[in-house]
């Protein structure tokens, strides 16, 4: 096909001589190639989804970025509180409200005035929501304050002690403080690593997180925060085994004040504590009541039913753990301060109540499953002394409201099956 310059289309085909007849009148020929068709795009779906996969990547991503801001917003928030404190009033009565720039010096002009411009901004915009935080420090970030301790050590050194251990633990910090601010993914190894480096470094400001007795479960910072969410249940473990990878017989039961034990043959204690450490820790002083089901009762002919068991195999296996606690208790001075008693209703729970009488308790608890035994069986970890966010007044909500979490409910529990049970000689 030709197109001439008057805009006529030549068809193809035809006698040579009328085509060259037509070319030759041409003042112009413009060859064309036939247009292709658009290519379709693939049926594959957008490419804006995301799977399950990712999604689970994002969220656990998200988790770990949490939990780290977190201790890096108090580490921050406590480090210029710290700085304010110390240079404050050797700059303030000379410098007034500018005394961070005559703090930092030739050294720090840069980044104070970087500071001091956010600072106008946030005022210009309405960011500032609160007024004490209309200064310069409030505007500091991390390695800035650090930059101020370094250069004003003297000032820091009685309060704060080794320098060295500071940058240590500040060093740390800042790898997990630059994932974070970036959004990037943070590993469990460096949360670790930045949650240890925070702990430490609040313990050296003094403002560390406060541990329960015999330090056998520190309280989480983040648990201190959002913990309120879950009552006061601060672990799940699917069973046993992970439950003690987390928190070892040792540490659940050392320097124990009272421990109230209710379940079928209490394996945790009798399988996971030997009996040498029992007696030392009964006559330190500690309380202990153990409440075992009754190997006679029906309740665990039905239970050896449910799991499959030979006639009298659990029996047997409980009769075996009472003895044992018969044998701890007949080396202590004082028997009295260990008892042991049997009961006979149906087992719904096994659980482990150490220091329950104080607001520093630790319970472990675990309901009994149909085909389940006690060391597949989940567990849930509860905090005593239900946490109670303390008004400036005083008043605990959790008094006015008559409100308790779960330690009290199964701490009620075991009273009531203790005051039904026989003791055994």
């Amino acid at each position: 096909m030709v197109v001439t310059s008057g805009g006529l289309v030549l068809p193809g085909g035809g006698d040579q001589e009328d085509q060259g007849d037509a070319i030759d009148g041409m003042a112009a020929t413009v060859f064309l190639t036939q247009p292709k068709e658009p290519k379709k795009p693939k049926e594959t779906g957008t490419a804006l989804e995301w799977g399950a996969e990712a999604w689970a990547e994002v969220r656990t991503r998200a988790r770990h970025a949490g939990r780290a801001y977190v201790w890096l917003n108090l580490v921050e928030q406590r480090l210029r509180t710290v700085v304010g404190a110390v240079l404050g009033p050797v700059y303030e009565p000379v410098h007034g409200e500018e005394w961070v720039v005559a703090a930092a010096g030739p050294a720090g002009h840069e980044w104070v005035q970087r500071a001091a411009a956010v600072r106008e901004i946030s005022r210009r915009k309405g960011y500032l929501l609160d007024p004490a935080d209309d200064n310069i420090l409030s505007f500091l970030t991390l390695p800035q304050l650090r930059e101020l301790v370094v250069q004003h050590w003297p000032c820091f050194e009685p309060y704060l002690g080794e320098r060295r251990e500071l940058e240590l633990v500040l060093d740390e910090l800042e790898v997990a403080r630059h994932v974070v601010g970036r959004n990037r993914a943070l590993s469990k190894t460096v949360l670790a690593q930045a949650e240890r480096a925070a702990a430490r470094l609040l313990d050296m400001l003094g403002g560390g997180p406060q541990t329960r007795s015999g330090d056998r479960l520190p309280v989480d910072v983040v648990e201190q925060i959002v913990g309120d969410r879950y009552a006061d249940v601060i672990g799940v473990h699917p069973d046993r085994v992970r439950l003690l990878r987390r928190l070892p017989a040792e540490d659940l039961f050392s320097g124990a004040r009272r421990l109230d034990a209710i379940g079928i043959g209490l394996n945790l204690l009798v399988q996971n504590y030997s009996g040498r450490r029992l007696v030392r820790l009964a006559e330190s002083g500690c309380r202990v009541r153990l409440l075992f089901l009754n190997p006679a009762s029906s309740a665990v002919r039905r239970r050896e039913r449910e799991l499959g068991l030979g006639r009298g195999e659990m029996s047997r296996s409980v009769e075996m753990n009472i003895m044992h606690m018969r044998r701890v208790r007949a080396r202590l001075r004082d028997p009295d301060a260990f008892e042991i008693r049997v009961f006979d209703e149906t087992p719904r729970f096994t659980a482990y109540l150490v220091d329950g009488d104080g607001a520093d308790g630790i319970a472990v608890v675990q309901s009994y499953l149909r085909r389940a035994r006690g060391m597949e069986a989940p567990v849930i970890v509860l905090r005593g002394g239900s946490r109670r966010l303390v008004q400036q007044s005083g008043e605990a909500p959790a008094d006015r409201h008559g409100e308790h979490g779960l330690f009290e409910i199964y701490r009620e529990e075991f009273a009531g099956i203790w005051a039904d049970s026989r003791p055994v000689s």
